[in-house]
């Protein structure tokens, strides 16, 4: 397992345990890109490849999201909405 796959999944069970000991609505939430597993997607992919959760076909793909709690996203690697957007149009061009 890489370094990267290591520290978000270390991350997501820590994650997984406030989030057990929390109310979820009191939880302010954000979208995290670039942090869901294959099949593990919270909704559409920001390229519009698919519009469901649970269809991405590859671990940590800069298109895919989930939610977390608010601020939690860059303790994971992930990347926020313009800096997916941003990643995703620069590879377009390159």
């Amino acid at each position: 397992m890489n370094q990267r796959a290591m520290i978000a999944a270390a991350a997501a069970s820590l994650m997984s345990l406030a989030l057990a000991t929390a109310p979820a609505a009191a939880q302010e939430k954000e979208k995290c890109f670039g942090i869901a597993k294959a099949g593990q997607n919270d909704c559409a992919s920001i390229s519009g490849v698919h519009s469901c959760a649970g269809q991405s076909k590859v671990d940590m793909d800069k298109g895919e999201w989930k939610y977390v709690a608010k601020g939690t996203c860059k303790a994971m690697k992930g990347l926020s909405m313009d800096e997916a957007k941003a990643e995703t149009k620069a590879m377009k061009k390159g």
